[in-house]
């Protein structure tokens, strides 16, 4: 099958390796000659599997401060996706998580969509990506308040329009399938991303004195949450990330959060594997960093909704259900008195490995030609 059809395969942007991007490398691997269509490319930001791919890019990526401000572009990406030309394709999959999804395929071209989400910041999430004013009352940037909302409103409108243009879509999660229903009134199939190559055979027993979070520092992410947390309960809190609400954050942390910025991928695997538990504050339409941190042995406290849902399991973690610092204190509390077993942790995560990824979206991508 890949052998024969002539494939394309569309990202939003190639800026970093994050989560979508070894989705994307998954795809990639299913289909080894297919063209790499997206918005934007800053060359070796993605890993060398990517990078070596015949990569097209949009106008977006000749526009001037695009390999950092490329956000500041995002009224124009509905256009610059739509000017992708796909004649000649057997088949088009997208891996959207802003406006892949929303490419112009010809009559009788099948396509399908991996969805890591709708967009979060023009529909229900839009007060934590933009917010018009923080939880502590202090007002949203100018931007914030008076210039994105117009911009979501049309954003919105064109996601919702081009919803049609998806033959087939794939879901990340449950959470992300509702989403889809809700936003764009279509039903989607369900298929965990890849987290990791193989089921570990043998995972850490001694854990250290401190809990961990992973994450990139903006409010949705609720990191502000943990650290009123953690001020009150005399425990060490490591903060592994970046991002524009670092300052905000330093600002409201005492002597027993430290900040260790971005570190390397054996560093976050140290951490996993020594932490007493990984901290999980916000609400994420699947989340990656959890299933990581189970794979080292490392208990997560998350909040009860979104992903977390599904990669965490009450043999491998601890729910806590009001985002709220003394909901939060509660669940590391429960933690502490948990006995977890590796062998919970392994049976878990073997369910997102990155074969049955691969065979799961194999079938999918069959029924669709099929039909």
């Amino acid at each position: 099958m890949t052998s024969k059809l002539r494939v394309a395969v569309v990202h939003d942007w190639l800026t970093g390796m994050r989560g979508g991007e070894a989705v994307l490398e998954s795809l990639l691997a299913l289909y080894p000659h297919a063209d790499l269509f997206t918005l934007l490319h800053n060359q070796g930001s993605v890993s060398k599997f990517v990078e070596e791919r015949k990569i097209r890019t949009s106008f977006i990526d000749r526009l001037p401060f695009k390999s950092r401000k490329y956000r500041n572009y995002l009224p124009f990406f509905p256009t610059a996706i739509e000017t992708f030309s796909f004649r000649g394709y057997d088949l088009v999959i997208s891996s959207s998580h802003c406006v892949a999804k929303g490419v112009i395929v010809p009559p009788g071209t099948p396509h399908i969509c991996f969805v890591h989400s709708p967009m979060r910041y023009v529909w229900d999430m839009t007060q934590d990506y933009f917010p018009y004013e923080f939880e502590d009352g202090s007002p949203g940037s100018l931007f914030n308040r008076f210039v994105f909302p117009f911009f979501a409103n049309y954003l919105r409108m064109w996601d919702s329009a081009s919803a049609h243009r998806v033959d087939r879509y794939i879901a990340n999660s449950s959470f992300v399938a509702e989403r889809i229903r809700k936003y764009y009134g279509r039903s989607a199939g369900v298929v965990h991303p890849p987290c990791i190559e193989e089921i570990p055979r043998s995972l850490p027993k001694e854990r250290s004195d401190f809990y961990l979070i992973v994450s990139a520092l903006v409010p949705y992410k609720r990191v502000d949450l943990a650290i009123d947390a953690f001020r009150n309960l005399n425990r060490k809190l490591i903060i592994v990330g970046d991002g524009p609400d670092l300052k905000r954050l330093k600002s409201m942390a005492g002597p027993e959060i430290e900040f260790h910025g971005k570190v390397s991928r054996e560093e976050i695997d140290r951490l996993y594997s020594q932490a007493r538990a990984l901290v999980f504050p916000g609400i994420e339409d699947f989340g990656i960093v959890p299933v990581e941190a189970q794979a080292k042995g490392c208990p997560v406290i998350a909040y009860g909704r979104g992903g977390a849902l599904e990669t965490v399991t009450e043999k491998t973690g601890v729910f806590f259900h009001e985002q709220s610092p003394e909901s939060l204190k509660a669940a590391v509390l429960e933690c502490e008195k948990r006995r977890f077993l590796p062998e919970n942790f392994r049976k878990n995560v073997g369910r997102f490995t990155n074969d049955i990824f691969l065979s799961k979206m194999s079938a999918e991508i069959k029924k669709l030609l099929r039909a």
